[in-house]
């Protein structure tokens, strides 16, 4: 599965940064699992789309943790890079 997710660019900014490899999100509709990919769209601080250079990457979900301590339907993923220059792939936008 591929997940496009929204994100602002200071956390954009982060990842590239090789400062963050997590995400903390609701998963009611979602499904997240371990292999499936991420892109990232970045919105600036009135929550417009805006080209950025995490726009080329896409991330494999290596963990996925639910429960201890997380709301219900909330999960906590980490991530690593799994490829540049995205190709073009069904992605269910949230």
């Amino acid at each position: 599965m591929i997940h496009n997710l929204k994100i602002k660019e200071c956390f954009a900014d982060a990842i590239l940064a090789g400062d963050k490899s997590f995400e903390i999100r609701k998963n009611d509709d979602r499904g997240f699992q371990k292999g499936d990919i991420i892109t990232f769209s970045v919105l600036d601080r009135l929550g417009v789309h805006r080209m950025h250079d995490i726009d080329r990457n896409e991330y494999e979900i290596t963990y996925v943790m639910s429960g201890y301590g997380l709301e219900k339907d909330w999960v906590v993923f980490g991530f690593r890079k799994w490829r540049a220059d995205n190709e073009n792939r069904n992605i269910r936008d949230h």
